[in-house]
């Protein structure tokens, strides 16, 4: 009977849009994706309760105390523990008209928005590096992910006493910190997510207008409710992260690659369509500019090992000279996959403490086909096989800004080599120094521009 004295119920509504693609996966294959995202009944993709609650618990341990979390969202010690008194349901697509898809649809063709959804999906492709500059061992992938913009509903319920309102806001804050994310390859670019809309309700079931309020409350999302209330999107005052802006435009020609050629080209720009909202009203866009965060990622963890080892003074002679996931600066920032070795227990496994965005953007660009041809350097004729073109993206005088999060604890506890050592590789891309995309031997990728570190301009310098 102790759960007897939890009387109240609060209850939040939240609409949230995707600012940067979503990868939840369901953890299959299939023909065209390693790694497949979850999808409901009607093949629509869906946010499940379990995936909200995780980011949830996790972003409260980080910011709060261990003994106040765990009094919402349970634990489990050996053979005392207790259950959770937070109730999150799964987020739900919505369509075009802005209402919420729960429950089996006669056809989702109807809709322009979900028959998208039903159809085709966009397969980001990734290949890891290593620190000679190309491909790994087994380092090709390719993952399944939903557009940005796309908008989901979902519920939470906490079981509380009068004095529950309080831990419930709290909670309901953490939903927009800046560093939340939702799903897989949060450090890559994915789960970026923003509140549209939130809706509260206090209930006290002791009360019989309360708890018959609360018994007309349907289950489906989408069934309208008479009880809510609207509120502000809840702010959180964490001051964890450390923000890097990069505020770029390039030089000339840059090219991130879709893997794929076309009509024109044997290798093409890499494009992505995202939904658009206007006046509750959402469309899929066109084909748009798409700078993956993964391909940024990439080049700066390998100029970050650079600068690391030249201010150590370690250079390519030195034993002491660290790449890759051996490199401190690059594990510590960047992460590192662990050992191959599965005899090793101790796999040595972290995760990355920088967010990246993906940057999808509609521009006034070009594209422009580009013709290449190797020389045969004894003949002077055309080498055999050696004929390509590249379809590559003109993108002179557009400007671009890509945002990079750090966490300020492991920055700050870290050896200051580190910290510095990105920096130096963050301004080589502002100075051209740094190349981003494909092609960069043959002149394309190069930006220029300014690098703000939470908003004060640290290059170029103005003094």
């Amino acid at each position: 009977m102790e759960n007897a004295k939890y009387t109240y119920r609060l209850l939040s509504r939240f609409v949230i849009e995707a600012q940067t693609p979503i990868s939840v996966g369901k953890g299959e294959k299939s023909i065209l994706s390693d790694a497949i995202v979850a999808t409901d009944v009607n093949g629509l993709p869906y946010i499940p309760g379990t995936s909200i609650a995780g980011v949830l618990r996790h972003s409260m341990l980080k910011l709060e105390k261990e003994h106040d979390t765990k009094k919402i969202m349970g634990f489990q010690d050996g053979d005392s523990g207790m259950g959770s008194r937070l109730i999150v349901s799964e987020a739900k697509i919505m369509d075009s008209d802005g209402c919420v898809v729960d429950g089996l649809l006669t056809s989702a063709s109807q809709d322009c928005l979900l028959s998208h959804f039903t159809q085709e999906l966009p397969i980001r492709q990734h290949v890891r590096i290593n620190g000679r500059g190309v491909a790994d061992h087994t380092g090709k992938f390719d993952e399944q992910v939903v557009v940005s913009g796309t908008r989901f509903c979902f519920e939470m319920e906490l079981v509380a006493d009068s004095t529950g309102i309080e831990e419930f806001n709290r909670a309901l804050c953490h939903f927009g910190k800046k560093g939340f994310r939702i799903g897989s390859g949060t450090r890559n670019g994915f789960g970026e997510i923003k509140i549209i809309k939130l809706q509260t309700k206090q209930l006290d079931l002791s009360k019989k207008e309360d708890l018959d309020l609360y018994l007309s409350k349907s289950s489906k999302l989408s069934v309208e409710w008479s009880g809510w209330t609207e509120e502000k999107t809840p702010e959180c005052a964490s001051d964890e992260w450390l923000e890097y802006k990069l505020c770029i435009t390039p030089e000339d020609f840059f090219l991130f690659g879709s893997g794929f050629g076309d009509n024109d080209a044997d290798m093409t720009p890499v494009k992505e369509c995202k939904v658009i909202w206007k006046d509750g009203k959402g469309t899929i866009s066109d084909k748009l500019i798409l700078i993956p965060a993964s391909s940024v990622k990439g080049a700066l963890s390998h100029r970050t090992a650079f600068y690391w080892n030249k201010i150590n003074g370690f250079f390519s002679e030195n034993k002491n000279a660290k790449v890759g996931k051996d490199n401190p600066a690059v594990a510590l920032l960047f992460g590192s996959e662990g050992e191959n070795d599965s005899s090793i227990k101790l796999t040595k496994k972290k995760r990355g403490n920088l967010l990246f965005s993906d940057v999808i953007e509609k521009k006034p660009v070009v594209d422009k086909v580009l013709t290449h041809v190797a020389i045969d350097r004894f003949t002077g004729g055309a080498l055999n096989g050696a004929l390509f073109n590249e379809k590559t993206t003109f993108g002179k005088g557009q400007n671009f800004e890509l945002c990079i999060l750090a966490d300020k604890n492991a920055i700050n506890d870290s050896d200051e080599t580190i910290c510095a050592s990105f920096e130096e590789a963050l301004k080589d891309i502002c100075k051209g120094m740094l190349p981003l995309g494909g092609g960069v031997n043959r002149g394309n990728g190069v930006f220029s521009g300014a690098l703000y570190k939470d908003g004060v301009k640290i290059y170029p310098d103005n003094k």
